[in-house]
């Protein structure tokens, strides 16, 4: 993508020989109409105090050969007409003094505008090549984050093709766990990584999450909702313990406690207080006792969300009773 260029990149103009030389000595015959107009309200001795604005109008817009074209008729209009004596081209001690001072103030003027516009052109064309290198990397980094999915995605395959030829029912369902897993980890890891690595709104990126769980395990009949300010924003380092105990949290809702519910829903909730982030999984399912400890569960679930969030600074908490929540809190801040 073409980055757009600023009005003070586009000068010169390129314009047609005919038209900027219409323009520079239109220019040149507005400076002289003026310098008339105010003949008898300045003093003597300022014969091109007209003209220098023209001459540096006109290489701003048109570039250093108009300028120059616009600064010889300006002299010679100024020399003729304001330069005792008047109407005639005298050379004298005087004149040549005023023509050798207005030549090196426009020709000053020129070079310096002239080398300035060559700089912002310069500048122009480095930002246009930053910003197609810019396209070229996302490009390059998302095409990366579609391969690393799709091999996730096959190797998940491949442990479950393992799966079917063990007879072992304890290895078996191991297996399937991780590759379980394995594929959820594939399916989010697109959404997890930015090129531009700014970090990701946690209210689109778990709206995301939650669809992309449920959808995996084929429960398209759950209510889900997702309560979280819009401005609260997670580096990739803080997404990725975040993506993996939510993602557990919601897998452990659907396969325990909403496996046969007849009105199953699954609710996030985000709050932040005292510098602390909590992102609460709560479902309608029940199934776990009021008085249930993680400390006594030999889940593996469970104790990889534990684990990470110990990782991330923060802790992770289960509770149950009428409904089961899981909250994950991290600082924040």
């Amino acid at each position: 993508m073409k980055a757009p260029l600023l009005l003070i990149e586009r000068l010169p103009l390129v314009v047609r020989p005919s038209v900027a030389t219409a323009a520079t000595l239109a220019a040149v015959g507005a400076a002289l109409w003026l310098r008339y107009l105010f003949d008898g309200a300045l003093p003597s001795g300022f014969p091109f105090v007209s003209f220098f604005p023209a001459v540096i109008l006109v290489s701003v817009v048109f570039g250093a050969r108009y300028g120059i074209v616009a600064a010889v008729f300006s002299g010679l209009a100024a020399w003729y007409f304001f330069i005792p004596p008047v109407q005639t081209l005298d050379i004298s001690h005087g004149s040549l003094t005023a023509m050798t001072f207005y030549t090196f103030v426009v020709t000053t003027d020129i070079a310096i505008i002239h080398w300035m516009q060559r700089a912002n052109g310069h500048l122009a064309l480095e930002r246009e090549r930053s910003a197609a290198l810019a396209d070229t990397r996302a490009l390059l980094f998302d095409e990366l984050q579609h391969r690393i999915s799709n091999n996730l995605q096959a190797v998940a395959g491949l442990l479950a093709l393992q799966r079917r030829r063990l007879a072992d029912p304890q290895a078996a369902a191991a297996l399937a766990e991780a590759s379980q897993r394995v594929a959820l980890v594939g399916r989010i890891s697109r959404r997890l990584y930015d090129a531009d690595e700014t970090g990701k709104g946690l209210a689109a990126f778990l709206t995301a999450l939650l669809d992309d769980v449920v959808q995996a395990n084929g429960r398209i009949d759950i209510v889900r909702t997702v309560t979280c300010p819009a401005n609260v924003r997670l580096s990739t380092e803080q997404l990725l313990p975040v993506a993996l105990i939510v993602a557990e949290s919601i897998a452990n809702a659907i396969e325990h406690g909403l496996a046969d519910h007849r009105a199953p829903q699954i609710a996030i909730e985000v709050t932040q207080a005292d510098r602390e982030l909590t992102i609460g999984i709560t479902d309608n399912g029940g199934r776990l006792p009021a008085d249930f400890s993680l400390d006594d569960t030999d889940s593996l679930g469970l104790s990889i969300a534990t684990m990470l969030a110990r990782q991330a600074g923060g802790r992770y908490e289960l509770t149950g009773g009428e409904t089961t929540a899981a909250r994950l809190h991290l600082p924040h801040g």
